[in-house]
């Protein structure tokens, strides 16, 4: 371990900035290239391509659930013990976390080619988007492991304070995907089976590429072959935390089957659509507030590991003031110029008048996204299980699928869209109601560390 540990650092408004603004802008480039698919889909393949993409979201999303589990659950794990250094054990994390990638990324390979049809008619698709949906995924299912691998490596290498690592990783791949696009879909005419194609080069490309900087000796931790094993004690500290990320993804997954077969039922083809352009849309101006989180989650890991109470505390206080005043300009833009920013993926009136009105409503409260995130991000740090899981699946499980049901049922289609912000503000309410119950624990070790 003769690589200096970045996250010594002590001045922590530098340091956040320095581990969030390199997550940012390659989360940023992730988000756009995703953007550019579906651009590149609308233009030339249509509508119903759009939809295809949109149906086949969940699966992606599952995949990546799995990624983040372990990424995530590593990623706390791995924080805390270079705060407290214990490197060998560090190590082990990385090993544990490849050995299990592998082993249900295979897994849910083989299911998913066995059952597929079966999954995308449940997740919503028509008679008419499911060739499209199936022409996707069977080529997306070959890429799962590599996804799965480079986004649980990506997540380590943050851990450890190398997010321009991270960041030139989530580059690489947009920028290979973006490429590729144009080369598939518009050079060799392949339509949607091009789109996929590109996105397996990028998958391939991302994780190849993180193996390399272990490999080459540019990262705190060794990868060793005696370490690509399962370890009872890390992985159930991993799941601990992980079990969360899994849940958040799992659940949005859940969401967007029970959206497309609402949408199916009140809107038809065309809203499934609009909501998979929406989708895009708002997670492009969402992007920086989950930069932040990520920039935080090291360092507020670190800082707790080594029971420095008040870096921790300024650290999250600084991450909730920036990520409110970026969610904010991000709402603004989008409610002002939302015909703008649709019309960039299609020029069908119908899409452009139904999305205009779905993203005002989605949107509504987002100002208030940040708080939650950072909140959940804190608690996933310091390793805190139960509130990590409880912040975590609250928006999805608690609120917003319930909302769906209910609304729907009274209002259709609006009813779909006003269940977004009406979640938004539940969580935020949930979350600073646990935020005040820590921020009373902290003053309690405090004073008991005063008294002793």
């Amino acid at each position: 371990m003769h690589h200096k540990l970045i996250l010594d650092d002590q001045n922590i408004g530098k340091l956040l900035f320095k581990q969030s603004l390199p997550a940012i802008i390659g989360m940023f480039v992730m988000s756009l290239y995703n953007v550019v698919d579906a651009i590149f889909i609308g233009r030339v393949v249509g509508t119903l391509g759009i939809a295809g993409i949109a149906i086949a979201f969940p699966i992606q999303m599952i995949v990546g659930a799995i990624g983040q589990m372990f990424g995530i659950g590593g990623a706390s794990l791995l924080s805390r013990s270079l705060g407290a250094k214990k490197f060998n054990l560090a190590n082990k994390i990385l090993g544990n976390v490849i050995a299990t990638i592998t082993l249900l990324s295979l897994s849910i390979t083989i299911l998913g080619y066995i059952y597929l049809d079966k999954l995308l008619i449940l997740f919503g698709a028509s008679e008419t988007i499911l060739p499209y949906a199936k022409e996707y995924m069977q080529i997306i299912l070959s890429g799962i492991f590599m996804h799965s691998l480079a986004m649980s490596l990506n997540n380590l290498i943050r851990a450890e304070g190398k997010a321009k690592t991270a960041m030139t990783t989530m580059i690489l791949s947009a920028v290979v995907n973006i490429i590729m696009d144009a080369v598939f879909i518009i050079g060799l005419k392949m339509g949607i089976k091009g789109a996929a194609i590109a996105t397996i080069i990028a998958y391939f490309t991302s994780a190849v590429f993180l193996v390399s900087v272990y490999l080459r000796g540019r990262s705190l931790l060794q990868l060793r072959m005696r370490e690509i094993r399962f370890d009872r004690y890390i992985q159930k500290e991993i799941l601990a935390i992980g079990v969360s990320a899994f849940t958040r993804q799992a659940a949005m997954s859940i969401l967007i089957i029970l959206l497309n077969n609402t949408l199916g039922k009140y809107g038809g083809d065309m809203a499934i659509a609009v909501y998979g352009v929406v989708m895009r849309l708002v997670m492009l101006i969402f992007t920086p507030v989950m930069g932040i989180a990520q920039g935080l989650q090291p360092i507020a890991g670190y800082n707790y590991g080594a029971r420095d109470y008040n870096n921790t505390k300024k650290s999250v206080k600084i991450a909730m003031v920036a990520s409110t005043i970026i969610s904010f300009a991000g709402t603004l833009l989008l409610m002002l110029f939302p015909k703008t920013f649709l019309g960039v993926f299609s020029n069908d009136n119908h899409l452009l008048s139904t999305g205009e009105s779905a993203l005002r409503y989605i949107v509504l409260a987002f100002p208030t996204v940040g708080f939650h995130v950072i909140g959940t991000t804190l608690f996933q740090a310091m390793g805190k299980a139960t509130q990590t899981f409880i912040l975590t699946v609250s928006r999805q499980f608690l609120f917003l699928i319930p909302l769906v049901f209910i609304l729907s049922h009274f209002f259709q289609l609006t009813g779909v869209w006003i269940s977004f912000p009406i979640a938004d503000v539940l969580s935020v309410i949930l979350t600073l109601f646990m935020l005040i119950q820590l921020q009373n624990q902290f003053k309690q070790e405090a004073q008991n560390n005063l008294e002793g």
